[in-house]
């Protein structure tokens, strides 16, 4: 039997409109419902959280290792993981700026946290697996285990020998942030005054090797000049790990410009938005930039057996003069900014959870809320197709070519 074509597209939009969530017509319970549904239903990749640094701190042992599947300090474990559809959170490897000045540069510091890494993986099989490629993460993901792929902050444990980028890389190390809150003998930084005038000498040949083993290059925290010489070397997208709009921020030059963010764009790399209150909103960061020299200022003048310590002072400063609260809408405000700049194929999550002292935007305090994220940008009108490149298919983009462009060099 036929049917009239009429007939026959009516059906179709019928079927259509069935498929689809109609997003303008829900409530609001509902439109928050539909964005749990989503976060459990496409893989959520998070581009920088500061796990291990964070259990090295408060002394993490084997014996220790339950911290990891609930607890109610810091930003992540197992429990709140599952409960906001986290399925591969990139596992930073921090090292800090004061460990360049160790013979090994970090070396050994950087090793131990991807041991510390590995294993939770091997100790808590059922919930965790290390991962390697996006591949790995999706077999995981299917296993009903959270990926730990695994990123370098600051590039400093390379040391002066071009082998340990293929060492790192056989670690399991994805990316690396070429430098962090100081110049490194790779690059210089943003939070230091210039010294290289971007990569140095020797920078350059980190990053050409990076392209050559299959590491992405990551240009948060560097200065302006490293990131412009960046674009001009690699051969391969990069990516910002955790990485906001200078636009919503000016004073802060951890940020990108938008002519920096329209770069990694024709790059075709991704920015991974950092959910730092003092990174995300101006208000923050001149307010830390008060309390700071306040607090200087007080230790200056403290006298006797009295004296406060500094995290002390600041403490008292935070209770007496509370800094204002951030939103979560100013994060959706960078994600927009971002799309409006170069397009929705070039945004994903970088959050930094576990790396910035609890300072974080209301309704994005752990990693149990990547729901209210999603919620938040359907309402301002984002697609499931929009949702799902954020949440992960614009990094396995990145990743997949960094990847192939290895390859094809080698």
């Amino acid at each position: 039997m036929k049917v009239s074509v009429g007939v026959f597209l009516a059906a179709i939009f019928f079927v259509s409109c069935s498929e689809k969530k109609p997003v303008e017509r829900m409530t609001d319970e509902q439109l928050k419902t539909y964005a749990d549904e989503l976060a459990h239903k496409f893989i959520i990749t998070d581009g920088h959280v500061d796990l291990p640094y964070r259990l090295k701190e408060q002394g993490f042992t084997k014996d220790s290792i339950k911290v990891i599947q609930s607890t109610r300090r810091g930003e992540f474990d197992y429990e709140r993981a599952v409960k906001g559809g986290l399925d591969a959170p990139f596992m930073s490897i921090y090292i800090p700026s004061t460990y360049q000045q160790q013979a090994d540069f970090g070396k050994s510091l950087a090793d131990s946290l991807i041991d510390m890494v590995a294993f939770i993986a091997q100790t808590l099989p059922d919930k965790f697996a290390l991962a390697k490629t996006p591949a790995d993460v999706e077999a995981n993901t299917k296993a009903g285990k959270i990926s730990f792929p695994m990123g370098m902050e600051n590039g400093a444990p390379i040391g002066n020998d071009l082998g340990n980028v293929k060492y790192f890389y056989d670690r399991g190390i994805r990316y690396i942030t070429l430098t962090h809150s100081k110049n490194n003998h790779i690059c210089d930084s943003s939070g230091d005054t210039v010294k290289w005038n971007g990569l140095s000498p020797f920078g350059k040949t980190v990053v050409a090797e990076m392209n050559r083993v299959g590491i992405m290059v990551d240009i948060s925290h560097v200065d302006d000049s490293t990131f412009y010489q960046v674009m001009k070397l690699t051969k391969a997208p990069c990516i910002a790990s955790h990485s906001s709009c200078r636009y919503f921020a000016p004073s802060v030059r951890r940020d990108m410009t938008d002519d920096m963010i329209r770069k990694l764009g024709e790059n075709k790399g991704v920015i991974q938005v950092n959910f730092y209150t003092a990174f995300i909103d101006s208000t923050l960061a001149n307010y830390n930039k008060k309390k700071n020299l306040i607090v200087k200022k007080m230790l200056a003048k403290q006298t006797g057996k009295e004296k406060r310590g500094a995290d002390e002072l600041e403490k008292q400063y935070r209770k007496d003069h509370p800094a204002p609260p951030v939103s979560i809408e100013v994060v959706a405000d960078h994600i927009d900014h971002i799309k409006q700049l170069i397009g929705i194929d070039h945004v994903a999550i970088g959050s930094d959870f576990d790396g910035v002292d609890g300072n974080l935007p209301t309704g994005l305090t752990d990693v149990s809320a990547y729901p209210n994220l999603i919620y938040t940008l359907l309402k301002r009108g984002y697609t499931e197709e929009d949702i799902e490149k954020i949440c992960y298919k614009n990094v396995w983009r990145v990743w997949n070519k960094v990847e192939e462009v290895a390859k094809a060099s080698n």
